[in-house]
Parts: C-alpha cells; sequence; structure tokens
C-alpha cells in the first residue's frame, strides 16, 4: 500500500471549497469514471458508496467529519451493481482499511486542499493521474 498526496491552495473559502468537493462529486471525479457517483449517510461509521455509473463500486465509512476542516473515509470493500457488499474476500482484504483524507486549511479567505489517498500499486497511476486532473476542477470550479 502507498500514500498519494495532493495539495492545491485555492482562491476560495474553506466552506465554498467543501461545497464544491461534496456537490459536485461526478464533475470532479469523472477521471476515475464517467457518472461517479457518492452516496453518504455522512455520519461516522455509517456506509459511504463511491459508485460507477453501472452501479458498482467501493463501500467505505467516514472514520471523522468535521465540516469544513476535514473528512477521512475509511475503505472497507466492494459493492456489486445489485447492492451485495464484499469486505472479507482475499483480494477486498489487500486493501480494506485504507484510507482516503480531505484535509481544509484557511489561509486568511484562501484555502489549502490537501488530500492522501492509500492505493494498491497496480492502480496508483490511475488514481494519481485522476486526482491531479480531478482537483484542478475542485480549484476551478472553487474559484467561481
Amino acid at each position: 500500500m502507498e500514500t498519494l498526496s495532493y495539495e492545491t491552495e485555492i482562491n476560495a473559502s474553506q466552506q465554498k471549497v467543501w461545497d464544491v468537493l461534496w456537490n459536485n462529486y461526478p464533475e470532479w471525479t469523472k477521471f476515475f469514471g464517467n457518472g461517479s457517483e457518492m452516496k453518504t449517510d455522512w455520519k461516522v461509521g455509517g456506509k459511504t458508496y463511491f459508485l460507477s455509473v453501472e452501479g458498482g463500486g467501493m463501500v467505505s465509512t467516514i472514520d471523522s467529519i468535521d465540516e469544513p476542516n476535514q473528512i477521512i473515509f475509511k475503505h472497507l470493500g466492494m459493492v456489486d451493481k445489485e447492492g451485495n457488499e464484499d469486505t472479507q474476500s482475499k483480494e477486498v482484504m489487500e486493501w480494506s482499511g485504507s484510507f482516503e483524507k480531505y484535509i481544509l486549511i484557511d489561509l486568511d479567505g484562501k484555502t489549502k486542499l490537501h488530500v492522501e489517498v492509500q492505493v494498491e500499486k497496480e492502480w496508483k497511476d490511475d488514481i494519481d493521474s485522476g486526482f491531479k486532473q480531478g482537483l484542478e476542477v475542485v480549484k476551478n470550479l472553487s474559484e467561481k
């Protein structure tokens, strides 16, 4: 497992960046898969789904949340398009428990967005490319 980190300074408030991240999720995550969506109950220990347009994807939980300062997702497993969760297979157990962190730091009205994601080696290039392009979209939408 490898941790990838990204940081960008955005000329917008923390709340605006937060709102862009979670209200425009399909727009900035299209580089991971067109039509991606996030469904969550916004509760620590609850369920969060990161889904493809076909309906399958990852099942996660919110490990901690402090809007608009930070949110940390803990990935638990996969979900198929019928909604069946896999949190116990050998393949899932290799990365289950990995984190995805979004930290927003106020810089006198600007925001430093820091993102960390733990990935398996075979997904590194795809995830790296997706975040680099996606966070540029977050920056552009936030600064409008």
